[in-house]
């Protein structure tokens, strides 16, 4: 989750909230990929969760980074809660201790890829120092609620206590799950749109590609992606798949008044979060805010709040894909390959439109519910979600030929190399998940804690 945003100064017209969003419209040479993952630390001979504090800890990891690689520190209150570099990057905690990386803006999926190997290879080096270790899954497979460590951060504080008012899931996706996700680029208000309407519909799609969460709390859950389900049961106004999208008229102030009606969780000030679940930002920019009285926000909290809704494809200067488990160490760089390959190129882009424009709301929720139960194998409304996702892949590597960014030595052509983890699983049929289920029904003879040492980084 995002660190307290730098948004700007007071906001003195309605107007500067689409504004604000609109200012990330960039020409095409301009366009860059931002890829995220997060994942696991755990202790290596107990195969516990990583305490914040202690030798053994995220705490111990944040410091090994700093010192040993040059990153510079972030605090809240005194505690070390994230990692900047002057790239662009940054590292960050979620609530239950899951390290993340926000990757720089870079030109291509070559870069992106040896940014996160060159992390992982520093998580390595200071987890080895420790005696921790990381791995990359959708879901914790084994720890329980009680077993998970909270980090220092008043945002998530604040945000456990409200999650069980609001769905039932809440706090499992806080603490127990990992993502990996792209940030892409848009050159307009239309370009914005038909590139979200695309990510929307074709959200499954990722979802079923990279399942990777099975088990949870020790057992085969029934569904290949956990972490898929979690988001369907936490809080229905800030979740889901936007259908509101495919209507006429979308454009930047449709997507303002959503995220306007979204109830806030915070405002930021001082180095400290201030409670205000619940309450509306529209009363904010009235200065009624029951948290603030008489303030009125600035850009920084229309920032913050944007950081705080939670749908399957995510508007903010720029658009981010959510719908994909944390997994592998190749499929980090396969992510970014299929979105960027689907919406960097025109053509691309059109031909992914035209797989799903004739799709309803309905038909594009069933997608997502069977992806989260059934994976590659999942199916609804007549659509296959294995034939689906080859005619994605294929579309996906048309369009990282026609973008033809070759590698820093120029031997490589393009891009297309990074989806071959993804051509392997349509050939196969064969997402992470029904690799770990095969596992663990064959040679682990059900022993899951076999996970660890197979899947770590």
């Amino acid at each position: 989750m995002s660190i307290p945003q730098q948004g700007g100064g007071p906001i003195e017209r309605f107007e500067q909230l689409a504004e604000y969003i609109e200012s990330g419209c960039k020409p095409k040479d301009d366009w860059r990929i931002g890829t995220e993952h997060e994942k696991f630390g755990y202790c290596k001979d107990t195969l516990k969760p990583l305490p914040y504090d202690g030798p053994r800890s995220i705490k111990a990891m944040l410091e090994g980074l700093r010192d040993r690689f040059g990153w510079t520190p972030v605090y809240e209150q005194d505690n070390i809660i994230g990692l900047t570099f002057p790239d662009g990057s940054n590292v960050s905690l979620e609530p239950g201790g899951q390290l993340e990386l926000s990757g720089a803006p870079l030109e291509s999926i070559h870069q992106t890829c040896d940014e996160v190997n060159e992390h992982l290879r520093e998580v390595q080096t200071v987890a080895e120092e420790i005696g921790a270790r990381f791995i990359g899954l959708g879901a914790a497979p084994i720890w329980r609620h009680e077993d998970m460590p909270m980090m220092p951060k008043g945002r998530y504080r604040l945000m456990t206590d409200y999650m069980g008012k609001v769905g039932t899931h809440g706090t499992q996706m806080m603490y127990r799950t990992c993502t990996v996700q792209v940030n892409l680029d848009f050159a307009s208000e239309a370009d914005m749109v038909q590139k979200m309407r695309v990510a929307l519909s074709l959200q499954p799609v990722a979802t079923a590609l990279f399942a990777n969460s099975p088990f949870f709390e020790g057992k085969v859950n029934g569904h290949k992606s956990w972490r898929s389900r979690i988001w369907r049961s936490l809080d229905d106004a800030r979740t889901g798949m936007l259908p509101f999208f495919f209507e006429d008229g979308m454009g930047f102030q449709r997507y303002v008044d959503y995220v306007l009606d979204v109830p806030m969780y915070f405002v930021y000030r001082d180095g400290k979060y201030i409670n205000a679940l619940g309450q509306s930002f529209r009363d904010f920019l009235k200065g009624e805010l029951p948290a603030l009285p008489g303030e009125k926000p600035t850009l920084s909290d229309w920032a913050d709040h944007l950081t705080t809704v939670f749908p399957e494809a995510r508007v903010k200067k720029y658009i981010e894909m959510r719908g994909a488990d944390g997994g592998p160490w190749r499929r980090l760089c396969a992510l970014p390959a299929l979105w960027v390959g689907l919406l960097y190129d025109q053509t691309a882009l059109d031909a992914a439109w035209d797989l799903a424009k004739g799709w309803d709301a309905e038909t594009r929720e069933a997608l997502r519910v069977a992806a989260s139960v059934d994976g590659l194998q999942g199916e609804a409304a007549g659509i296959k979600l294995l034939d689906l996702a080859r005619e994605v892949v294929a579309i996906a590597e048309d369009g990282l030929k026609a973008r033809a960014m070759p590698g820093a030595s120029g031997m490589i052509p393009n891009e297309v190399h990074f989806l071959d983890a993804l051509k392997e699983s349509v050939a196969s049929g064969m997402a992470p998940a029904d690799e770990l289920l095969e596992k663990y029904y064959g040679e682990w003879d059900g022993d899951l804690s076999r996970v660890y040492a197979e899947y770590s980084y």
